[in-house]
């Protein structure tokens, strides 16, 4: 039988009993808000354009910034994770986030908008501390799907934030504001939430299943934990970096162009748009959970091998399914294939962290902050073609496309290793791996 202060594994995920359990769901919930801060500027975009008269080059820049200042903080959340503890690294976090949340209608011309944005990417972070935290809660055989179900309905906010956005916005319209205070009014309520997400974090979860950084066994041996930065030639490090920059960074790219891109190549309202947009982010409900669960159940069987081998499978299909929609003339076809590649995308994000945390189980921290990283750096990357003016969107869809199914390939030929394999295989067979 389980002891109350170890890792569970079983994820009943219609339970909140024990400290890794409602620590799970406080995870997930505050993730899910951290995408309504970070992202709830995107479906807006198309009246923030006309507002302050922003070119597409700016638009571009803006994109880049949106996720480009994740990168950086991603390092530095994983390895606060590590020595700090996950609980009150996350609090910080969402009250550092808030602040440029709220304050980004003061904006006044594009410079002050670009500054507000890079401020506000930080809180892509939050997404280190998510996939830590689940980590520290789970068993080795049921650690990946864990992950991947955190993550996935933490992602699942980058949708609901693109149908929610335009529906707050017409609202505060509809009570006499013009669209120029309206879209600045609108981002009060991302930042509020991000306070109150912040006194449940702190309040209702623990560092680690035996108690808090500080005040445990565990958390004073998790403290002093010295990281091992040798670890960082590990080329399965890097190989899971670029996996993510397809996947992560795909998806979070997807989330700030999609309105816009809808927009321009259909000719639909904000609203529609935000729609079609929304139901991209909205398979996160049960993509990623695939992803993980899928690659759990191969780890068992063929190790780390086997997982590195569904993980380049994903990628391939992704990219097709990318270069589909770049080619799709219409709505319909457009959709259809934005559901196919959006599937493989998220598979591809759960299937990248069920391996990251079997890499270095002494360093999860920092070896997760590196992995996101690679996300957003990916995210970063794949701005600058959405700003050139010599690249349509549809043009840059079909690039990222090729980059995705050439990764599938560098993913493939790396070698993950026999003996984290058998690690991994005897730690599932003395933990049978159990969702509810």
């Amino acid at each position: 039988m389980t002891s109350s202060n170890a890792p569970l594994t079983k994820l009943n995920i219609f339970s909140l009993k024990g400290a890794q359990m409602r620590t799970f769901h406080i995870t997930w919930f505050t993730f899910f808000i951290c995408f309504f801060g970070w992202f709830g500027l995107a479906p807006l975009m198309p009246t923030i354009k006309e507002d302050l008269h922003l070119s597409k080059s700016q638009i571009g820049n803006i994109v880049i910034a949106s996720v480009s200042g994740t990168i950086i903080a991603r390092l530095i959340i994983g390895r606060l994770c590590d020595s700090w503890g996950p609980r009150k690294t996350y609090t910080a976090l969402l009250l550092c986030g808030a602040l440029p949340v709220m304050c980004v209608g003061l904006s006044k011309d594009y410079t002050t908008f670009l500054l507000f944005r890079l401020a506000i990417s930080v809180i892509g972070a939050s997404f280190v501390i998510t996939q830590f935290h689940t980590s520290v809660m789970f068993a080795p055989n049921i650690k990946g799907t864990a992950n991947a179900i955190a993550g996935g309905w933490g992602n699942l906010g980058g949708g609901i934030t693109n149908m929610l956005m335009p529906l707050v916005f017409a609202a505060i319209v509809g009570l006499g504001y013009t669209q120029h205070q309206a879209w600045r009014y609108a981002m009060l309520l991302p930042g509020l939430l991000m306070i109150l997400a912040a006194f449940l974090y702190y309040r209702y979860t623990k560092d680690t299943p035996e108690g808090n950084y500080g005040d445990s066994i565990k958390g004073k041996k998790s403290a002093s934990v010295k990281t091992d930065y040798s670890l960082l030639k590990d080329w399965r490090i890097w190989a899971l970096s670029l996996a993510y920059a397809m996947g992560f960074g795909m998806e979070i790219t997807f989330d700030n162009v999609a309105a816009l891109h809808f927009v321009q190549e259909f000719r639909l309202s904000q609203a529609a748009a935000g729609f079609w947009a929304g139901v991209f982010g909205l398979m996160n409900l049960f993509a990623r959970a695939l992803g993980g669960i899928f690659a759990d159940k191969i780890g068992k069987k063929q190790g780390m091998k086997g997982k590195g081998i569904f993980l380049a499978v994903m990628l391939l299909f992704e990219g097709i399914g990318l270069l589909l929609f770049a080619k799709a003339p219409t709505l319909p076809l457009a959709v259809t294939a934005m559901i196919s590649f959006a599937l493989f995308l998220k598979m591809v994000n759960g299937a990248t962290y069920a391996m990251t945390p079997f890499i270095n189980i002494k360093n999860i921290g920092l070896i997760s902050g590196i992995v996101g990283a690679g996300g957003n750096l990916g995210g970063m990357l794949f701005g600058f073609l959405f700003k050139s003016n010599a690249i349509t969107y549809s043009q840059a869809f079909s690039y990222i496309g090729l980059a995705v199914i050439a990764t599938s390939f560098i993913v493939l030929f790396t070698r993950f290793g026999k003996q984290e394999a058998a690690t991994e295989k005897t730690a599932t067979r003395m933990q049978p791996a159990t969702v509810s």
